[in-house]
């Protein structure tokens, strides 16, 4: 080894020493001038509130839930701990875990692709540069900002069995329409229609997704011949990919805490065939008093969510499309 070489390896070897021994925080504080010690207390001071927020209002209560998932606790009392006692009792004693769960997958494999489908074809209608375009995606989008507990309400008046506005319709055509709300087959029908009202705030983040797609992809597909069709699915859909997997991700995580729509609308009936895992927990929690039992439900609810976005997150290598990925 030459003596160049051997310099070369030993300033390598000594860099990597420093960096490995990085100076703590109290050391880097010590060493700063006055100006960038005023620099860091301003930026500590504006995150602060953010800090104190997460602190107090997610951080606290989720350790807290956790430490009450091993107890016996009616609110009132003091809580008693029990160990594992609340999960064994879910797991092997509790059909209505089952059932909330399979209402909730259910649900999810309904709505999911729905929103989907809906969503991008809101987005390419709207995208499209017709006249007044600005005020139709101003009233698709209203419906997403709608406080839930009136939406859904006026949804349980459209659809009602007897003087509903959509089975009057259908009895315009013949067709005679369920009673929604009432039926256990087709409840779950009604609370996807009450959620697929509200689409339209996915669909401004497609059209987002569509106008960040480049012009000139289009037009080398339509100067090799492409059709229509062909456009959307060998141009539009592997750009707008990134986007459909956001929003994918995040209503997975979504349809995993509906509440509000089945809770004003059926209260988990009929049959408990609305019955969604989120208001199981709320019916542990407030009406029978349980609540150490509901902070198991809701760790167990954590868990899958995370199990299945990691799922999901792994899949993406094999359909997302990265304009600027590099292999």
């Amino acid at each position: 080894m030459s003596a160049k070489t051997s310099m070369a390896a030993g300033e390598r070897i000594a860099t990597s020493g420093r960096r490995a021994r990085r100076p703590g925080f109290l050391r880097r504080w010590r060493e700063m001038g006055p100006m960038a010690r005023k620099e860091a207390l301003s930026g500590y001071f504006f995150i602060l509130p953010w800090i104190i927020g997460f602190i107090v209002f997610l951080a606290g209560p989720m350790l807290a839930s956790f430490a009450l998932s091993f107890t016996r606790w009616n609110i009132v009392g003091d809580p008693r701990w029990i160990g594992l006692e609340n999960y064994r009792q879910i797991f092997t004693r509790d059909p209505d875990f089952v059932q909330s769960l399979e209402v909730t997958f259910r649900y999810a494999l309904v709505f999911l692709p729905l929103s989907t489908v809906v969503g991008i074809a809101m987005a390419v209608a709207l995208n499209s540069r017709v006249r007044g375009v600005g005020l139709f995606r101003t009233l698709l989008y209203l419906p997403s900002v709608v406080p839930g507990v009136a939406a859904t309400l006026v949804w349980v008046w459209v659809l009602n069995g007897r003087y509903g506005l959509l089975n009057t319709i259908l009895g315009w055509v013949g067709i005679e329409g369920p009673n929604w709300f009432r039926d256990p087959q087709a409840a779950i029908y009604g609370i996807v229609m009450i959620s697929l009202w509200g689409v339209g705030g996915s669909a401004i983040i497609y059209l987002a997704g569509l106008q960040n797609i480049p012009e000139h992809l289009y037009e080398a597909a339509r100067v090799d011949g492409a059709s229509g069709w062909q456009q959307f699915r060998f141009v539009t859909l592997p750009m707008l990919s990134p986007v459909i997997f956001f929003q994918l991700v995040v209503g997975l995580i979504g349809v995993f805490q509906t509440f509000t729509s089945s809770f004003v609308a059926t209260g988990g009936g009929p049959l408990q065939s609305t019955l969604f895992y989120m208001l199981y927990i709320y019916e542990k929690a407030w009406q029978s008093l349980r609540m150490g039992y509901a902070s198991a439900l809701a760790w167990i609810l954590a868990l899958i969510i995370l199990i299945i976005t990691v799922l999901v997150m792994r899949s993406s290598p094999y359909w997302v499309h990265y304009e600027a990925e590099r292999k």
